[in-house]
């Protein structure tokens, strides 16, 4: 009779506070580990089906079952509990669409891409974290990565990877000190750069003191700051980029003479084939505004594990949904991720041993901002292509920078209110 009724006061509890609410006593339930089984109801085990939805790739043998190898080590982890897992088919991409045509039909575990958040919340179909496992996520995660899953200053995932770009380079051309600086480097070799692609563009305003819905993407209200002084001198650096005889538009596959370009880690072996064994990898550089350094920042998302707050598992035992998320998106799944598939991981106590992953760990870390999830984020990429493209056809000069600038703000902002 006692566990009957600490089952439904702990369902009575989270039904009262809401999901978040829900959450939070989730972690409590989950926080301890000797007392978990007394905080889920008692001596007696609590016997539960958990639905776990991810990729094929993590889920077959080629590579190691990932998915079943850490929801079995969750469960040894976890004795309290009797747990019995079912298993899904989701890539991280089709989160939004599989979770949101009915929750409560839903994995209670899933991963998903960070861009999903509005919907998934619009569909009710993701938990906000907090507690204990909000702690562990920022501790373990840099500023950015943690950025890549808040929304209106609420967490709603466990981070695993990050989604980013960099810089490939040719060692031979350029020293690790040459690397640091985009102006140093274009005195030495030819560099490539995606001027006309607004998801790249962006980093070189954002230097300088640019944002996007506020200092950290969540203020709705703020909107585009791509105005005044500060905008313009980036401007006028990019007039004078695009005459610099060493700049080309593009990447190494448009500009084969390229000694550097700029992308993720789904072209590496691009830079693998134009650079070989003197393939170097790194952030993106500083560049140089007014006689100071500024860091260029790319845009960042990441994918993470969510919770499914419209399930029957969530309305009785949170804590295990809850507990489960953290532990695929914590630092012992994070290491068998990546070394079963090269899942670059976000934890910082991960050590990892190849430049690709460093170079993805240290962007998320200091050289980039994460791209908003505000609805109005619409209204950016359209402004920005165009001032990409003008600056690449030569249209934009140093006479004009002030007014391009301007109408370039004044276009992502009216958009915004029309």
């Amino acid at each position: 009779m006692k566990k009957l009724e600490n089952m439904m006061l702990n369902r009575r509890q989270a039904l009262a506070l809401g999901v978040s609410g829900a959450a939070s006593l989730a972690l409590a339930a989950c926080g301890g580990g000797s007392d978990g089984g007394a905080s889920a109801g008692g001596d007696e085990k609590v016997d539960v089906t958990v639905t776990v939805w991810g990729p094929q790739e993590d889920q077959s043998d080629d590579n190691g079952k990932w998915l079943q190898t850490q929801c079995e080590a969750f469960a040894a982890a976890h004795p309290e509990w009797t747990i019995t897992f079912k298993y899904g088919v989701c890539p991280e991409g089709d989160a939004k669409t599989n979770i949101g045509t009915d929750p409560s039909a839903g994995a209670d575990v899933y991963m998903y891409a960070n861009d999903q958040i509005p919907d998934l919340l619009k569909a009710g179909g993701i938990a906000e974290l907090g507690g204990s496992t909000l702690d562990a996520i920022k501790a373990n995660n840099s500023e950015t990565t943690v950025n890549t899953v808040t929304y209106d200053g609420s967490v709603y995932g466990v981070p695993f990877t990050g989604n980013t770009w960099f810089m490939y380079y040719d060692k031979s051309v350029f020293s690790d000190e040459d690397v640091k600086s985009l102006d140093a480097m274009l005195e030495k070799g030819k560099v490539a750069f995606p001027l006309d692609n607004s998801w790249y563009i962006a980093s070189f305003y954002v230097a300088n003191g640019c944002t996007l819905f506020g200092e950290d993407g969540g203020d709705a209200a703020a909107g585009f700051d791509f105005s005044g002084d500060k905008a313009v001198a980036v401007t006028d650096y990019l007039v004078d980029l695009v005459a610099n005889k060493n700049f080309a538009n593009g990447d190494v596959g448009t500009n084969a003479d390229a000694k550097a370009f700029f992308s993720g880690t789904w072209d590496y072996q691009k830079a693998v084939d134009a650079y070989g064994d003197n393939l170097g990898i790194a952030p993106a550089p500083s560049i140089t505004i007014d006689g100071e350094l500024k860091q260029m920042k790319a845009f960042a998302g990441s994918k993470a594990v969510g919770v499914n707050p419209a399930t029957a598992l969530y309305a009785e035992h949170p804590e295990v949904a809850v507990a489960l998320a953290a532990y695929l998106g914590g630092t012992d799944a994070q290491q068998a991720h990546y070394d079963l598939r090269s899942i670059i991981p976000t934890d910082v106590n991960i050590t990892v041993d190849d430049a690709l992953a460093q170079a993805q760990m240290d962007t998320m870390d200091y050289a980039s901002i994460v791209q908003p999830l505000q609805a109005d984020m619409g209204n950016y990429w359209t402004p920005a292509e165009s001032m990409g493209k003008e600056l690449v056809a030569g249209t934009v000069t140093h006479d004009n920078a002030a007014d391009k600038t301007e109408s370039m703000n004044t276009s992502m902002n009216t958009s915004a209110v029309q």
